[in-house]
């Protein structure tokens, strides 16, 4: 089958001779472009594909979207409940409005307080009164030293009254406007809470698959979407590691996908990620389409080989007429012997040959009855 292969490409130059009273078959190499190329496999993912991920936990009570509609930029996708946390939220407003209630002076517990104050100033102007009258008769001689110092001390214990409620009203007002200000910030809190229960996408794109339908549990970190860009989609690939060191950015590439059928689309390297899989020991390789023409099947796998060099007037055999990866056989003076070959670029089907032969040299392929 390899003879007949080897036809095919070298017909021109092929001769039928006999060779010691037997019919052999014998090719000649010919000059020809040569194309270099890695093979990869892969997929074919929307550009700036993401999962969407919930930040809560609760139940999926509504669903707005569903497989391939398109998004904008903070639709609403999925709607989680969150009883526990709108409780929160109405405790922490009615706490704010009844303490800013009070400190407004709306509310009866700084009323009090404000009263038992104005209460203790009025009664130590009126024990100071008599306090500085009867001191002053006293310096006259007048009344006696007992009436002075009961009213001395109802003027001090008017003074401390007066200094225990304004602490009071004073104090009051601190701790309302510390319960205002944790209540007012538990509502930037809770706020930001409810936001994690409605999932929203973060760019413009399609759907390409949900993962949750009302009713659904849902906790932090659980896929529930795959959104994408389905203008730019890009091609993943896996390169052997024993190839990954040829791949660089720019280098073209052709790529078949089995949902396109036999057409092959042209696309370039963007991409080479320096971390090897340990699983199936390849590098991740992106790829992005270069003629504006992209397949529409997103995840569809595809085959690609990437152009890693072309040269043009290779001296080229078939790989089947190496007698082994660095000799050929060829036919001199009625004889056949082995000759030693430079080999250069190697594609599937054929190889360079850089020194060792030329175009006139007679080459006998290899076959299972030959002779040494």
């Amino acid at each position: 089958m390899r003879v007949y292969r080897a036809f095919s490409f070298f017909a021109a130059l092929t001769f039928i001779g006999c060779w010691g009273c037997r019919r052999v078959t014998t090719i000649h190499a010919q000059r020809k472009e040569l194309i270099e190329t890695v093979y990869a496999s892969g997929k074919i993912v929307p550009g700036d594909e993401y999962s969407l991920a919930a930040l809560c936990t609760g139940r999926i009570v509504h669903k707005f979207v569903k497989d391939g509609d398109t998004v904008h930029k903070g639709q609403l996708l999925y709607k989680v409940s969150a009883e526990d946390v709108r409780r929160r939220a109405d405790a922490a407003a009615g706490t704010y409005a009844i303490t800013e209630n009070d400190l407004s002076g709306g509310g009866p517990r700084l009323k009090n307080l404000e009263l038992a104050l104005q209460n203790a100033g009025i009664r130590l102007r009126n024990d100071s009164l008599v306090y500085y009258r009867w001191k002053q008769l006293w310096s006259e001689n007048i009344g006696t030293k007992n009436n002075l110092d009961n009213c001395r001390m109802n003027y001090e214990m008017a003074q401390n009254e007066k200094r225990i409620a304004e602490q009071q009203y004073e104090a009051a007002q601190n701790e309302l406007r510390v319960t205002r200000n944790d209540a007012w910030a538990q509502l930037g809190v809770v706020a930001k809470e409810l936001k994690e229960y409605s999932i929203r996408s973060d760019r413009e794109g399609i759907v390409y698959e949900t993962f949750k339908e009302t009713g659904e549990a849902v906790r932090p970190n659980e896929v529930v979407a795959l959104v994408g860009d389905s203008r730019r989609p890009e091609i993943r690939l896996a390169v052997d590691q024993q190839d990954i060191g040829r791949i660089v950015p720019g280098l073209t590439v052709l790529v078949q996908s089995d949902a396109a059928g036999s057409r092959v689309y042209m696309a370039k390297i963007r991409r080479v990620y320096p971390v090897m899989n340990e699983v199936d020991q390849t590098f991740r390789v992106d790829a992005e389409f270069a003629d504006g023409v992209t397949p529409a099947f997103i995840h569809s796998s595809v085959e690609a080989n990437i152009i890693i060099r072309r040269k043009a007037g290779c001296l080229v055999l078939p790989r089947s007429a190496m007698a082994a990866p660095d000799s050929v056989r060829i036919g001199e003076r009625g004889r056949w012997k082995t000759v030693r070959v430079e080999t250069g670029i190697a594609t599937l089907d054929d190889i360079e040959v850089v020194s060792g032969i030329d175009e006139h040299t007679a080459v006998r392929p290899p076959e299972k009855t030959d002779a040494p």
